[in-house]
């Protein structure tokens, strides 16, 4: 039973907040962006101590990647993924930025221990998660909630979304988003 009651807790507590301040319905879901059309602004404070928008990233490919929680073990591979591919992003100049419903703290000690050299955007009201679509309803033992979908979305310099990843496996997926930005840099 306290395992049950565990991973409820876990569930609640990075459940998107709706219009009356408790945990968003299924109903509530934002579908999320899709390909070709204008990304949604955003405004966020990373690990890096660092205040991030899209707006200011103009120019840039951007790779947006939503986890669930940090310091968790498909989280960690995925960020270690980034991580170990991010000069190779940089050399395409695409940057990287890690979002999820994490505090700061928890974004700056994760970022420490695994030597993560990219930023984590903290978005603890799920703003961002709402806007991008990165929220997907999941049940345990016949309870419902809305948890964090892992998605990766690349948004070109423009801010136009090129791509949109969800329901990822952590496993290789940066290598996947990384010839995916290949492809988007090479000469046409």
């Amino acid at each position: 039973m306290r395992t049950y009651f565990g991973l409820l807790a876990l569930l609640a507590a990075h459940a998107p907040d709706g219009p009356s301040g408790g945990a968003a319905l299924a109903g509530e879901r934002g579908e999320g962006v899709k390909v070709g059309q204008r990304a949604p602004d955003f405004n966020a404070t990373a690990s890096d101590g660092k205040l991030y928008t899209l707006g200011a990233l103009a120019g840039k490919l951007v790779v947006l990647y939503f986890y669930p929680k940090d310091d968790t073990p498909g989280c960690t591979i995925e960020a270690k993924g980034f991580r170990d591919v991010n000069a190779e992003f940089a050399g395409l100049g695409a940057i990287v930025l890690g979002v999820s419903r994490d505090g700061l703290d928890s974004h700056q000690a994760f970022a420490h221990e695994y030597g993560l050299n990219f930023p984590l955007l903290a978005d603890p009201e799920g703003v961002m998660h709402q806007a991008f679509g990165a929220f997907k309803q999941g049940s345990l033992w016949g309870k419902t909630a809305l948890g964090v979908d892992r998605s990766t979305v690349v948004i070109d310099g423009y801010g136009v979304v090129r791509k949109v990843w969800r329901q990822v496996k952590p496993d290789g997926h940066a290598e996947e988003v990384l010839a995916f930005v290949k492809g988007l840099a090479a000469p046409r």
